[in-house]
């Protein structure tokens, strides 16, 4: 499973750990499951994402938005569009590597976004 996360800035690892936890619940999944963590290339030093990724023990994988903004995706958001230059961080991060998405965008107090992908 491909985790693609998107976050605010200041996120703590508990917050994105807690809803990749529940999204893979969601997916009938667990922790094991997931091969890499992914978000866009302006995230990847962000430390509640980075710290996530090392809990889980998988790589953190970045993408430019340019490539994130040409994954087509189920949720796109035009706030997300204007922020970033992508319309979705989440579910394109997750969808970049060719797979099927299984659980679409869910969101965390506003702050944390989370989509899980099988991988291509």
């Amino acid at each position: 499973m491909i985790v693609g996360v998107g976050a605010r800035a200041g996120v703590t690892s508990g917050e994105v750990l807690g809803l990749v936890r529940a999204v893979l619940d969601e997916a009938g999944a667990g922790p094991d499951d997931v091969v890499a963590l992914a978000t866009v290339d302006t995230k990847g030093n962000e430390p509640g994402i980075v710290g996530a990724a090392g809990a889980l023990k998988v790589p953190l994988v970045t993408y430019a938005a340019g490539v994130l903004a040409g994954v087509p995706v189920p949720h796109p958001s035009d706030r997300v569009r204007g922020v970033l230059g992508t319309p979705s961080v989440a579910e394109a991060a997750a969808l970049a590597g060719g797979g099927q998405l299984v659980v679409p965008k869910r969101v965390a107090a506003g702050r944390v976004t989370c989509a899980v992908a099988r991988g291509g």
